[in-house]
């Protein structure tokens, strides 16, 4: 009981600092997004930002997860490769729901436009009959909660990857990695 207490407290600190991490990436995104009339200097300027967080962001995370994982297999020498794997898949978990979380208040309380705004542009599209437009309308009030669920899913997938590829190694299966 004491182990899984373990587990679960441990994944929730590292899923809280990398959902963190991610949350705080869609923030600033969305900040340099609002920057009203840029020109177009600024405009590649932001783009070239938004794509090196992104990066650097991807590799903080992936980073992140591996010293967690290494945390929490040294809290123990009996440790095997796949509890460090349910420990990794938690952590994603635990840290999909909070970004999922973070995403969805965006949407929902900072910015509730952006699925209106998203339609207006599909209204100019000349390609767009009027059934598509009412269906694409009625699925607006629900688009909170599709894109909570899409991000969780996503997010907590795309974390037991990178959890399952840190795993392997984790603990070493190296022999001789302790000796001198």
């Amino acid at each position: 009981m004491n182990d899984k207490a373990s587990i679960w407290n441990s994944a929730g600190k590292a899923g809280l600092a990398l959902g963190g991490v991610s949350a705080a990436y869609l923030l600033i995104v969305q900040l340099l997004s609002k920057i009203q009339e840029p020109s177009l200097g600024l405009v590649i300027l932001i783009n070239v930002s938004t794509t090196i967080l992104w990066a650097a962001k991807l590799f903080f995370c992936i980073y992140l997860m591996k010293v967690f994982m290494k945390k929490y297999a040294a809290t123990d020498p009996e440790i095997d490769n796949s509890r460090t794997f349910r420990f990794g898949t938690l952590a994603a978990l635990f840290s999909a729901l909070i970004y999922a979380a973070a995403y969805m208040a965006y949407i929902t309380f900072i910015d509730p436009d952006i699925f209106a705004q998203s339609l207006d542009i599909l209204r100019d599209n000349p390609m767009m009959d009027s059934a598509t437009l009412e269906a694409v309308e009625e699925m607006i009030p629900s688009m909170p909660t599709y894109a909570f669920f899409g991000n969780l899913i996503y997010c907590t997938l795309y974390g037991t990857i990178v959890s399952a590829i840190l795993s392997r190694n984790i603990p070493s299966s190296n022999p001789f990695e302790n000796q001198q």
